[in-house]
């Protein structure tokens, strides 16, 4: 019954491209107009899994993957994913449009509780991974945040080198200004707000590996003394401060403590301060986050849309001063990560082991095609306690 099911749902579900597959049983059957998207082959070989792909496909699929019971001919797990994501974007006839949105609002409801001690643990679930394993897929400066290709030939490390310089000019730093980096990373871009424009810069992290590894760079450069990194949840920090930058960390707060977060913003900022919060967030319309992202790679985040967050600003009365949407750019960035990391396949399998190696690549070219099927993009809010912190036009980011 549940073969049958996964059938019926398969049908219903493949709109664009073609999925063609083999049942455990040896079965073959084919989905899809075979036209406005990829042709892909699978086979299943596990018994179980119609039943768990009709219950959960997201998890199960990934799982699968992960397990070996999914085999993707010619292990096209770029054009598998492209094909699930962009047939998962289209209207399913199978579904009535208000069940569904009834389901996405109770699902969200009860993602993304984050109290001090879950956030401690979510973070060390994901960023606590071996130092040496960033290194795999990272570019030297170990930025794991959205590069910015201004110019479409850079290379990775000239792409994050343009994001962290434009931060620094949207954050429209002086000199001895104190700057706060909330989920600071591995503190290049601390590092880069100290070094090329003068501030002073204290860092927060949950991540052990990441303080540490933030400090030592930090020290070797000759920037321990205006480079401070602490092991400390935002909700802790005391200001006030001049600026205040966010890179990829709000999708980790998670939706019942979004504005917790942006009322301590305001709240750290002086009364002419500025700051630049950068996320990964939806395009269109709120969504869950995928199960399997939430169970594997990052548990407890959320991805907001603007919908969800401009009325918290609106409430804790902060100014947005700017807001500029990043199209094409994380696609990019994953790219490069996903062929840095299969030219290191070997050495990461060492670190772990093969079913991690595989979960990691499904997590890259999943996140990789999200972006390019535009159901995620970045957005970049400038914001301030009163407008007139910032200038009336944007000349002076591309002086």
């Amino acid at each position: 019954m549940s073969t049958a099911l996964m059938l019926a749902v398969g049908r219903r579900f493949v709109q664009v491209g073609r999925l063609n597959m083999t049942l455990p049983d040896g079965a073959k059957h084919s989905f899809g107009p075979g036209s406005g998207g990829p042709e892909v082959s699978i086979v299943l070989t596990d018994p179980a899994l119609p039943t768990r792909i009709v219950l959960n496909p997201d998890l199960a699929l990934g799982e699968a993957y992960m397990d070996g019971t999914l085999i993707i001919q010619g292990d096209d797990l770029r054009g598998f994913l492209k094909l699930m994501i962009r047939n998962a974007r289209l209207p399913n006839p199978g579904l009535v449009p208000g069940t569904l949105e009834r389901a996405r609002r109770a699902i969200r409801a009860r993602l993304g509780v984050n109290p001090l001690h879950r956030a401690r643990r979510n973070v060390a679930h994901h960023y606590d991974l071996s130092g040496e394993f960033y290194d795999l897929f990272l570019d030297a400066n170990k930025q794991y945040t959205c590069a910015y290709f201004r110019q479409p030939d850079l290379t990775i490390e000239q792409a994050q080198a343009e994001k962290m310089a434009l931060i620094g000019r949207k954050l429209l730093i002086r000199p001895e200004m104190r700057v706060l980096d909330i989920g600071c990373g591995f503190g290049t871009l601390a590092m880069t707000l100290a070094r090329d424009f003068g501030a002073h810069v204290t860092g927060v992290t949950l991540s052990e590996v990441q303080l540490a590894e933030a400090r030592a760079k930090a020290a070797a450069a000759g920037l321990a003394d205006r480079c401070e990194f602490r092991l400390q949840d935002y909700r802790d920090v005391t200001g006030p401060f001049d600026r205040i930058v966010s890179v990829g960390m709000m999708e980790h707060v998670g939706l019942p403590h979004l504005s917790t977060y942006f009322r301590k913003v305001r709240e750290l900022l002086t009364d002419d301060g500025v700051a630049l919060i950068h996320y990964i967030g939806r395009p269109i319309r709120p969504e869950s986050i995928s199960p399997w992202f939430d169970k594997y790679i990052f548990p407890g985040a959320y991805i907001p849309a603007l919908s969800e967050v401009l009325p918290i600003l609106e409430r804790h009365d902060i100014a947005l001063c700017d807001l500029e949407i990043w199209r094409g750019h994380y696609e990019r960035t994953l790219a490069a990560w996903y062929a840095k990391f299969q030219t290191n396949l070997d050495r990461a399998r060492q670190l772990y082991d093969d079913r991690f190696v595989r979960m990691w690549r499904y997590y890259l070219l999943a996140a990789e095609q999200s972006f390019a099927e535009e159901t995620m993009v970045i957005h970049q809010l400038q914001l301030a306690r009163h407008g007139a912190s910032v200038p009336m036009t944007r000349d002076y980011l591309y002086a």
